[in-house]
């Protein structure tokens, strides 16, 4: 079972995201996120635990198909409230998703699989209902900010305390006993959590940056189905004459004299 929102955590959610520095970091871990989805209009996203629709609200306008689901009924009232009928809203759990296999091109874990108490679970769940590919974006455990938002909740619990961070290691190993080896590729960023401006933003987008361990955010995607390249088979076929007869019937009968 996840954890699930309450009312006043759901108000604390999206004021946190208010604030200028949190909403910096927010806009750089969407911007790695939608560079892993690569957005087609026409295709079909599910956000499971899509919250208060923060994780959603970027790929309104781009023309795709858009499905949220959450355990937390006051952060589907606050989506409704944002995203309106754009967005098809559900009520459920990561855990056991109400929705058929391969109902979606592309399922995201954004913020949320922190918040569950299966992770591997939810992944499995999310693999199943994925046609293409899963992505997902956690905090890191070995950030520098996170290990001092772990430490903070130890003397002032709020909605971090419920979490629990993952490394990319972590990650590999959990795809690795799931999924085996399937074709996964990671990336980090808010590398600078502290800082902002646009020659931060610029630094943050670099490639050799986002290969860090030690980003605050991962994000990964995951193809759930490996994909093999086929060769055609060389078919060998034998030419027989028409008028040679069959060996058995050959051996099998003697003409009398």
């Amino acid at each position: 079972m996840s954890y699930e929102f309450d009312f006043k955590a759901a108000q604390a959610y999206d004021a946190f995201f208010e604030k200028g520095g949190a909403r910096h970091r927010l806009d750089l871990e969407i911007k790695l996120i939608s560079s892993l989805i690569s957005p087609i209009p026409g295709k079909r996203l599910l956000d499971i635990g899509c919250g208060t629709g923060l994780s959603l609200e970027p790929f309104v306008d781009l023309g795709m198909n858009l499905t949220g689901v959450d355990p937390s009924a006051y952060m589907l009232d606050k989506a409704a409230e944002r995203l309106g009928h754009r967005v098809d809203l559900h009520r459920g759990t990561a855990e056991d998703l109400p929705f058929d296999d391969n109902s979606f091109d592309t399922a995201l874990l954004f913020f949320s699989l922190e918040f569950s108490n299966r992770p591997a679970k939810a992944i499995e769940e999310a693999c199943r209902v994925a046609r293409e590919q899963v992505v997902i974006g956690v905090h890191n455990r070995y950030a520098p900010q996170n290990m001092a938002r772990r430490l903070k909740g130890f003397f002032f619990p709020d909605m971090y305390s419920h979490a629990h961070f993952f490394s990319v290691w972590e990650l590999k190993i959990m795809m690795n006993s799931i999924l085996g080896k399937v074709p996964v590729k990671w990336r980090t960023t808010v590398q600078f959590p502290f800082l902002s401006g646009s020659l931060i933003s610029k630094l943050e987008s670099l490639r050799f940056i986002q290969w860090s361990y030690w980003g605050s955010f991962i994000g990964m995607r995951i193809k759930p189905v490996p994909k093999f390249r086929t060769r055609p088979l060389v078919l060998k076929t034998r030419n027989h004459k028409i008028n040679e007869p069959a060996a058995g019937l050959a051996l099998g009968f003697r003409i009398k004299e």
